[in-house]
């Protein structure tokens, strides 16, 4: 008997069994914000296991982490415009920023200088409308190319 409201996932069940796109999209946002995850080990799960679900994972994938990224250009917003970032990933992607503008925002998916970009773009004023499109295409194509690279 399952205890309510608790999934029962069996004890010899393994990773490709239990990830859905659900988790792809709740991975996926984790991933984008300031919590560490590897959402391309899920979407690569999931599609070890269902390979027909390669456009909805990518779906899933880049919304997840589209919305993440944007959660953290919606907490740059809140910051004052006041003085300088002090952490070195926010110089980079403050420098990053003014040298090339929301197009820097393709690299979003970077470790480290990635969640620091969408940060600073918010402390920027960057057009909210511009960053959505730069995220959500530069996360679509790193998880196409990752996708792409595994399967046959």
């Amino acid at each position: 008997m399952v205890p309510r409201g608790r999934a029962h996932i069996p004890h010899n069940a393994r990773v490709q069994d239990v990830v859905t796109l659900p988790t792809l999209f709740l991975s996926s946002f984790l991933a984008a914000t300031l919590l560490p995850g590897g959402s391309e080990v899920v979407l690569l799960a999931l599609l070890a296991r269902e390979p027909a679900l390669l456009w909805p994972a990518l779906g899933c994938a880049t919304l997840g982490n589209t919305l993440g990224g944007f959660s953290s250009y919606l907490l740059g917003r809140l910051l004052p415009q006041r003085g300088q970032p002090a952490a070195a990933a926010a110089t980079k992607a403050l420098d990053w920023l003014r040298r090339f503008g929301a197009p820097a925002l393709l690299l979003s998916w970077l470790p480290v200088v990635g969640d620091a970009l969408c940060v600073v773009a918010g402390w920027l004023r960057v057009n909210a409308l511009t960053v959505l499109l730069f995220l959500a295409l530069g996360k679509f194509l790193r998880y196409w190319a990752v996708s792409h690279a595994v399967l046959p």
